[in-house]
């Protein structure tokens, strides 16, 4: 898979031009922002069963501050995730494709680094959809409501957070099972021992 122009760049033991992959990286990033913006805006939601709760605990709330919280965290995260999408088509042009194993799946690496990618772009697209979403709801329909979200919001969240954890399977298998940009599993395919990184 490797082309003329790869060869000619100087990869390290885990088969990228840098010490560490980028890519996983930003995907737990984009992650926590857009379950944090999610949860938040539930909590938001749900706020009028929670006030009982934080004026026990002494802690000074306001709904609108729950809603702020998920809005800004869904911005970052659709920004983010251009980056994190960016850095995984990056990183799997660089893939020397290992020999052929299935996954748990019954997939082969190449089917999964698709199915990977494809994948990446579509839930970069929800998204950004949900985004733009979440921005009419907040300046436009839901404005002047107590309540800045709709449950239908909430719900279509809930379904990527399940797609993402379905992709993110996906990407731990190209890591655990295929060993791509695994160091110590790169070093174990060329014959040379781990443990000297130790040293």
């Amino acid at each position: 898979m490797y082309s003329e122009a790869i060869k000619h760049l100087d990869l390290g033991a885990n088969a990228l031009p840098y010490e560490f992959p980028i890519h996983p990286n930003l995907v737990h990033l984009t992650l926590g922002l857009f379950i944090v913006a999610i949860t938040f805006d539930i909590v938001g939601v749900l706020f009028p069963f929670k006030k009982p709760i934080f004026k026990y605990l002494a802690i000074t709330v306001a709904r609108s501050n729950f809603f702020d919280v998920g809005w800004y965290n869904m911005l970052a995260a659709s920004i983010i995730t251009f980056f994190t999408v960016a850095a995984g088509f990056y990183e799997i042009i660089l893939v020397d494709s290992p020999p052929e194993i299935k996954s748990a799946w019954g997939l082969g690496s190449m089917e999964t680094m698709l199915w990977h990618g494809v994948g990446g772009v579509f839930l970069l697209a929800l998204m950004m959809a949900m985004t733009l979403w979440r921005g009419f709801q907040r300046y436009l329909w839901r404005s002047h409501t107590s309540q800045q979200v709709q449950w239908s919001y909430l719900l279509a969240g809930l379904v990527i957070m399940f797609l993402m954890y379905v992709h993110g399977t996906l990407g731990a298998q190209l890591a655990a099972e295929f060993g791509v940009h695994n160091t110590a599993a790169h070093m174990l395919r060329l014959g040379q021992d781990p443990n000297t990184l130790l040293k």
